[in-house]
């Protein structure tokens, strides 16, 4: 098992805690080999990273849990995607220099953090939610979302290089899980983990450094990594949603149609015949004789 794309979870017996810590090595970086991101976005996309693992780490959920920042400044959109089988993938644009700034100012006046739900088998049951840009980070904008939309206090430590991308995330169980004021103290510890161990140590060090005097139950460790679900046969549907005669005219100038994955960097491209055979008719001979 490679011991750097893992996530593990555990659970306070003696405080109503739980908690999870991840760390991205390999995955992290099949994101950032797809894409010069600036130094600023890196931290800000890989922070994502850490976070879609963790809070999807406690989830009884098939499918997806997607991060997504929309922004009118220099950021313009950020997107992490953790599925049910513990697979990621992010990407990111962005316009002119991206400055050292607190996130909600790189988004600009009309910014936008939305949390999906995505069943992978019903998309009909999607569900969204809303991240207020309250905070300075994304950890500080995703806790408060989970305590006032979902009344669950947690505590998300987050840090990302142009190496590693890790968290770690702690939240308070309801009461019955142990003595109440475990709470506080758990949380009070993990706020001494600095960014610096939470890239360089494994799960073990870190939970041995801040909770060798707790009770810590720790559950079998998972392994994560990058998987972008891409493929022929979905960018072909996608061509079909957007009708024949579009896909036509742009064969008919260009020759080819050719769709880039954001997420992976695939390159798909469709010509004449691939064009005729999604849409079982002559669609730039379609377009030839609408034109006269």
């Amino acid at each position: 098992m490679n011991q750097h794309d893992t996530l593990q979870r555990f659970l306070f017996d003696g405080a109503p805690v739980r908690g999870a810590l991840v760390r991205l090595d390999g995955a992290w970086q099949q994101v950032l080999s797809r894409r010069a991101y600036p130094e600023p976005l890196k931290a800000i996309l890989g922070e994502m990273m850490a976070a879609s693992v963790l809070m999807a780490a406690n989830l009884k959920f098939d499918g997806s849990l997607i991060l997504q920042i929309h922004g009118t400044g220099a950021l313009k959109l950020a997107v992490v995607e953790c599925n049910n089988d513990r697979t990621v993938r992010a990407t990111a644009k962005w316009e002119g220099e991206l400055d050292d700034k607190p996130l909600a100012e790189l988004l600009g006046a009309g910014g936008r953090f939305i949390l999906t739900l995505e069943p992978r088998l019903d998309k009909n049951q999607t569900w969204q939610g809303i991240v207020a840009l309250e905070g300075q980070s994304v950890g500080e904008m995703l806790e408060n979302y989970m305590l006032r939309s979902e009344q669950l206090e947690t505590t998300l430590s987050l840090a990302s290089n142009g190496q590693t991308a890790a968290g770690m995330l702690l939240q308070r169980l309801p009461e019955g899980h142990g003595e109440a004021e475990g709470w506080n103290r758990v949380r009070m510890l993990g706020r001494t983990l600095k960014s610096e161990e939470l890239l360089e140590l494994g799960a073990e060090d870190i939970l041995h450094r801040l909770y060798h005097e707790e009770q810590v139950r720790v559950f079998e460790q998972e392994t994560v990594s990058f998987n972008c679900n891409c493929s022929r046969e979905r960018v072909g549907n996608m061509l079909t949603m957007l009708g024949g005669q579009e896909v036509g005219e742009v064969i008919l100038e260009q020759g080819s149609v050719e769709i880039v994955c954001d997420y992976c960097n695939q390159h798909y491209v469709f010509d004449e015949e691939d064009a005729n055979h999604l849409f079982d008719f002559d669609v730039v001979g379609a377009v030839r004789e609408a034109r006269h």
